[in-house]
């Protein structure tokens, strides 16, 4: 066997494109294609491998000393990571917002790659800066619907960013936050602004005691992240309890009047507009009101959501979306866009001025620089595949995706609500829900003997877990599981599936067989009799 040697001409030839369809590059690419293809048509998980097994796969922590050829290395990659990677495509994957893409994102992604654009500067990415910016123009329209002279004046202006491109909701809660932390504490007299001064000069200059962010128990762990990152603190995220899924206004504005009666200051009220557990969507109008009565920034996460706004059907659903100061969209979730196409808007153009910087080697002053107004510096044109995506699909294309999504969702929870031996335990807003297996006999138990509830809900958790973890190992099908309080109990947390019905592949077949592989799990496990027994006794 041949073995690769470390030289000028070996790496070249990596540098160096092939120039045929019949070179040995090109038949690696067709077979990592071919081999892609079959992994995608099977099950959720391709082989029965446990992640210990995979471990060892890699457990070497040294730097390899010598190259390989790429036709050894690709066979590697097949063997090891393609064939022990999760199926995200398959009609079964219902668990997680990664579903099926269209297929025109591979070669397309080929092109991204290829192109190797950075979009922090325009030296760097020439035509994908005025694209991107076009891409947040077309997002920033469907949220908040300005006119013509408005986007003529601001899409392509130097000193005005109608948001920005990062890799998702994480990146693009804290820049919201960040924006409105910097417009607060503002420079004026002798103070220079936080962002030169700091938080404590800050709060010392407006004198405030305690900087808070409020939203719900539904709001996304990086509100946590943001929170941790700029300063306020943890303890200052306030997530109040939604047992209905929403966030109460009234709640909200008691709780932001308490802060600012004791001295502090409420810096943002979040709603969110698809949460990630259930999918719900908060009363934006009234947050809306509560916010200007408060006084304080208003951001909308909606990177579930937001694509809602494609369908003229349910827009509706997030009636009121443009009277947020900030918006967070993720196209990599109903946009079927790759991982990593998240987006920040901003009502006001002027807003992310607040956290702009500047450096002599690349963003300079009055320049066009996408990155002088990002958290993220360096960062690929993946504004690129939402750009194709949107023409190729079209509105019309994205309504139809959202319009299915939402109604299978609405099936699904029919199949549930007529099945003897499961819950439905939040309605579906969007496409994603959630509920739980309770036999038919633990119903009428628990109808009957409601002091049982804490026990049999306990031994429900159980259940649930059992069977969530072995439909996740047996890898025909999957759905994730979570916690949540729910209306019809209010004071004990209850372990739910949750289930994400974006996937345009997935069918009421498919539906029905994954429910009933989770009720032949559940007849298998000891939980199920000792629910009997517990049942009976009371009985």
């Amino acid at each position: 066997m041949n073995k690769a040697r470390a030289s000028l001409e070996h790496l070249y030839r990596v540098f160096t494109a092939p120039e045929g369809s019949d070179s040995k590059l090109a038949q690696i690419e067709q077979h990592l294609s071919v081999n892609l293809a079959d992994f995608l048509s099977r099950h959720v998980v391709a082989r029965a491998t446990s992640l210990e097994q995979i471990e060892q796969d890699f457990n070497d922590f040294r730097v390899p000393e010598d190259p390989e050829f790429v036709s050894d290395h690709a066979e590697k990659l097949l063997n090891k990571l393609v064939a022990n990677s999760v199926n995200t495509y398959s009609p079964q994957f219902i668990g997680h917002m990664t579903s099926a893409l269209p297929y025109f994102h591979m070669p397309l992604a080929k092109l991204l790659v290829g192109l190797n654009q950075n979009l922090v500067k325009i030296e760097t990415s020439k035509a994908f800066t005025p694209l991107e910016r076009q891409v947040l123009g077309m997002m920033h329209q469907l949220v908040y619907q300005g006119d013509e002279a408005f986007y003529s004046t601001y899409l392509h202006s130097a000193n005005h960013s109608l948001g920005a491109f990062c890799s998702g909701g994480t990146i693009a809660n804290i820049s919201a936050l960040w924006v409105a932390r910097n417009q607060l504490f503002k420079a004026r007299g002798r103070f220079r602004g936080i962002a030169k001064s700091g938080l404590q000069g800050a709060m010392q200059e407006y004198g405030y005691n305690r900087l808070v962010v409020i939203t719900s128990q539904r709001g996304h762990y990086s509100l946590r992240k943001a929170a941790d990152l700029l300063g306020i603190g943890r303890d200052n995220l306030i997530a109040l309890d939604c047992p209905g899924q929403t966030l109460d206004p009234a709640r909200a504005l008691e709780m932001g009047q308490q802060i600012q009666a004791e001295g502090g200051k409420v810096l943002a009220l979040v709603g969110i507009a698809g949460t990630t557990e259930t999918g719900h969507i908060d009363p934006l109008t009234e947050l809306a009101a509560v916010a200007n009565q408060l006084e304080c920034h208003f951001h909308v996460d909606a990177a579930w959501g937001g694509a809602t706004l494609f369908s003229n059907q349910y827009r509706g659903l997030l009636a009121c979306i443009e009277l947020a100061d900030s918006v967070t969209l993720d196209a990599h979730k109903q946009m079927y866009v790759p991982m990593g196409a998240g987006m920040v808007l901003f009502k006001d153009p002027d807003a992310s001025n607040a956290v702009r910087h500047h450096a002599n080697y690349i963003l300079r002053e009055g320049s066009k620089d996408l990155g002088a107004t990002t958290l993220e510096g360096s960062r690929n044109g993946m504004a690129m595949m939402l750009y194709a995506a949107m023409h190729i699909f079209g509105r019309q294309g994205y309504q139809l995706l959202i319009d299915i999504s939402i109604e299978k969702a609405r099936h699904f929870a029919n199949l549930i609500n007529h099945h003897e031996d499961f819950e439905l335990t939040t309605e579906p807003t969007l496409c994603l829900m959630t509920y739980r297996c309770v036999p038919s006999f633990v119903k009428q138990a628990l109808l009957e003997a409601p002091h049982l509830q804490p026990a049999l809900n306990s031994k429900l958790d159980e259940l649930t877990v059992w069977i969530q973890k072995s439909q996740r190992e047996a890898g025909k099908s999957f759905v994730s599981r979570t916690r949540l309080t729910i209306e019809k109990y209010p004071d004990q947390p209850i372990s739910v599936f949750r289930t994400v019905l974006a996937n345009p592949l997935t069918n009421s077949q498919h539906l029905q067989e994954i429910l009933r592989e989770q009720t032949e799990i559940a007849r298998r496990s000891p939980l199920w009799n000792e629910l009997q027994a517990m049942c009976l006794q009371e009985a």
